[in-house]
């Protein structure tokens, strides 16, 4: 699948997170990094080195332009199954607090994600 494709497939419904991560090794080289998630009280910090999948699909839902509907969408089952279907569980923080704060409470420490050269 292109990567148009994919960002497409997005912004139209969830779509698997293992193919996520597979555009985003395929497109992307990766570098650690921390960053925060939320705003004010929801306001949490991930070290560089946890939660890797998260901040490898903020880094690139980031990169492509995504709303944060698509973003959640490149999630799949994490969001759609786990946090839709359970909307009280402590489970998935970053998914739960991006969908309260959005793009407004993401902020990396570094830049995760470039863009591999061909």
């Amino acid at each position: 699948m292109t990567l148009q494709k994919f960002i497409r497939a997005a912004q139209q419904g969830p779509v698997a997170f293992t193919e996520t991560m597979k555009m985003i090794e395929l497109y992307f080289d990766y570098v650690p990094a921390g960053f925060y998630n939320g705003i004010g009280d929801q306001l949490f910090f991930n070290e560089a080195c946890t939660n890797e999948g998260s901040c490898k699909l903020f880094a690139f839902a980031r990169f492509n332009d995504l709303d944060e509907q698509a973003t959640l969408n490149c999630f799949g089952d994490y969001y759609a199954v786990d946090v839709l279907q359970n909307p009280e569980g402590k489970d998935h923080q970053n998914i739960r607090t991006f969908i309260q704060c959005g793009w407004k409470g993401i902020i990396f420490d570094s830049l995760p994600l470039t863009l591999k050269t061909p």
